[in-house]
Parts: structure tokens; C-alpha cells; sequence
């Protein structure tokens, strides 16, 4: 019996500290060369950390683009999607209530014009991008609220629309927060 507890107790003491002391500290030391040491990329506005940049906000008023919906009310802490199917009675008039809102303050956009990342949730729930045509079909909103040229506003867009990674993989995308943010420092 002593050749086994002996064995069995030294080896669950040796994966112990394996994975909680020694695998923490190796991924520790390698966040340390991460941009802001592994603590997520902030964005601030006159030194004031207003978000992360990989991480999706809520954006309701008719005076800013509006992010992607969350499955989890934008809770980092708890990211995951909804996981009911497109064939789910609930998550069908969900998503409806959400074309219905969005008609409502985008009058001038028909149905078939709203992009689906609008009305639907990502699958973290946290996603902080939108497509450039996402953006785009809100342009005529946000330029009647704050009294800007459409112009203005459709070329705010572009400039933050990040083509794909390393040209080819992909798409373009518009993160939210960057953009509002722009928004807001428009004259």
C-alpha cells in the first residue's frame, strides 16, 4: 500500500506546482513582452481610459454608431454567444426587436439594407468591429443628429476601416470605440 500513496502523493505534488506555480509564471513572463504587459490594449481620451480596444461597448444613442449586439451585455468577464438557433422562437423575435429599433432611428434605411452583425450577436458576444457597410448604413443617422455633412461622416468611416491582416486575411473592419471616439473630436 506504501508504494502506491507514497508515488501518488509526490507526483500530485509535482504537477501542483507544475501547473499552478510554474506554467502561471511562464505565461506571466511571456505577457511581459505583450503590448501593455498583457493587461489588454486601453483606449483613452484626455488621459481617461474610456475601453479596450478588443472589446466591445454598447452604443445606443442616436448621436454615435451603434456596436454589434452582445450576448452577454458586453461582460468580458463572461464572454460566450447565445446559443440558441436561428430557429429558436425567442432568439427570432429577439432579433427582430432589434430590426424594429434599428428602423426606428434609421428611418431612411430599408430592411434589406441592415447589415445581420447589427441585429445578431457575435459569438464571444464581445466583438468591438463592425463591417465598413455596418457603419455605412448608419451615416445618414449620425450626420442628421450632429448637424454634419454626410460627406464628413462617410469619410470618418473610411479612414478607420482597417483593410484585412496582411492584405489577404479577412475582412475590413471598423472598430466602434475608435470611431465614436473620432466622432466626437469632429468640429
Amino acid at each position: 500500500m506504501k508504494t502506491h500513496i507514497v508515488p501518488a502523493i509526490l507526483m500530485t505534488l509535482a504537477t501542483f506546482v507544475l501547473l499552478v506555480v510554474v506554467y502561471p509564471l511562464i505565461v506571466w513572463g511571456i505577457a511581459q513582452f505583450a503590448p501593455e504587459k498583457g493587461r489588454g490594449e486601453t483606449i483613452a481620451v484626455n488621459g481617461k481610459v474610456v475601453g479596450f480596444a478588443k472589446v466591445g461597448q454598447k452604443f445606443t444613442a442616436d448621436n454615435y454608431f451603434w456596436s454589434r449586439p452582445s450576448a452577454v451585455e458586453y461582460n468580458a468577464a463572461g464572454s460566450g454567444g447565445s446559443n440558441k438557433g436561428p430557429s429558436n422562437p425567442d432568439y427570432l423575435a429577439q432579433v427582430q426587436a432589434r430590426i424594429d429599433t434599428f428602423l426606428v432611428h434609421n428611418p431612411t434605411v430599408p430592411k434589406s439594407a441592415i447589415p445581420s452583425e447589427l441585429v445578431t450577436a457575435s459569438g464571444s458576444g464581445l466583438d468591438p468591429h463592425l463591417s465598413p457597410q455596418g457603419a455605412e448604413v448608419q451615416v445618414a443617422r449620425i450626420a442628421k443628429v450632429r448637424n454634419l455633412p454626410e460627406d464628413k461622416v462617410k469619410e470618418l468611416v473610411k479612414t478607420h476601416t482597417e483593410g484585412p491582416f496582411l492584405g489577404m486575411f479577412g475582412p475590413s473592419k471598423v472598430n466602434i470605440l475608435a470611431l465614436n471616439i473620432a466622432l466626437d473630436q469632429m468640429k
